[in-house]
């Protein structure tokens, strides 16, 4: 695989595909925080989940679209208020689909992936009626157009970095959310004891509400990052939600700081082996791969230790 290159050559391979795949790091991140919460938290599997991630990219779309044609003098700044958009549009999204569906099936977890999956595809087929089956990109403001110059055969994509600085970002306030304040210790406590929690007097119900239209709402910011490193079509998130089901199970279903460290290793793997190699072998590799660790630890890498 690596015949007729030199030290020096597969070196610059390796730190350019490394860079390549910081902008899939960025998007496997948002995409797998927001399962992360939803699976790690609810033990809920959400297969619309990849779906809720393009009705974010269609918003940072329709913003673009829209800065254009109307605030032309501001649009260097549509990423942010497309950001916001998704969030609260993905948020609420979630929240109503957790009270018209979600509620009912929790602790039938077959049930909830039959009842997800055709969610799933209800959506695919509103985004194809709405949208157009032909995929869709966003024009970037100047300001995220270049790169910066690492060495004479690397470059840094400005709009990558921009994005990567957004993911992680995204996942030191969720840390913050989880483990830092009042909320994140309700969840945690209805995730731990059910019961207990309920007869302390923390309602339950609005707790999975929230925390569904939370893990929603990121996948929301994921698509918005999506946009950035290629084109939205109907069924673009599909791509994305069996390496996102990946990323959480071999980080650990409960373990923020694991899906992150899981997401770096799939993305950089993937990212290099593609130079070399095809990307379905790429990806059959790195599956094969994941598969052999979650034999030997099938917790994950960094699995909360919990008492027994």
């Amino acid at each position: 695989m690596f015949d007729g290159y030199t030290t020096s050559e597969l070196m610059s391979i390796f730190a350019m595909q490394g860079f390549a795949g910081l902008s899939l790091f960025s998007v496997f991140v948002l995409m797998a925080l927001g399962l992360a919460i939803i699976f790690g938290q609810m033990g809920v599997i959400n297969m619309a989940h990849g779906e809720f991630m393009i009705l974010g990219a269609y918003t940072t779309y329709l913003t673009s679209n829209l800065f254009q044609t109307y605030l032309p003098s501001l649009f260097g700044g549509y990423f942010f208020v497309a950001m916001i958009l998704a969030f609260v549009f993905c948020a609420a999204l979630g929240a109503f689909v957790e009270w018209a569906m979600v509620r009912h099936l929790y602790r039938r977890p077959l049930d909830t992936l039959l009842a997800t999956w055709g969610l799933s595809l209800i959506l695919q087929q509103a985004y194809r009626s709405i949208f157009g089956a032909r995929e869709v990109g966003v024009d970037l403001p100047e300001w995220m157009m270049g790169a910066f110059q690492v060495t004479d055969l690397v470059e840094l994509p400005i709009n990558g970095l921009f994005v990567m600085i957004i993911a992680l970002s995204i996942a030191l306030a969720v840390y913050l959310l989880m483990f830092r304040s009042g909320w994140g210790r309700k969840v945690r406590a209805v995730v731990q004891n059910r019961p207990m929690a309920e007869a302390v007097g923390i309602n339950s119900a609005a707790v999975d509400r929230a925390t569904f239209a939370l893990g929603c709402g990121i996948a929301g910011i994921a698509g918005s990052a999506f946009t950035m490193i290629g084109s939205t079509g109907p069924s673009s998130g599909q791509a994305y939600i069996v390496d996102t089901f990946l990323v959480v199970v071999f980080g650990g279903a409960q373990s923020l700081i694991g899906t992150i460290v899981s997401a770096f290793s799939i993305s950089q793997a993937q990212s290099t082996m593609e130079f070399f190699l095809s990307g379905s072998m790429a990806k059959v590799l790195t599956l094969l791969v994941v598969v052999g660790i979650l034999m030997l630890r099938p917790e994950g890498l960094m699995a909360l230790k919990v008492r027994r």
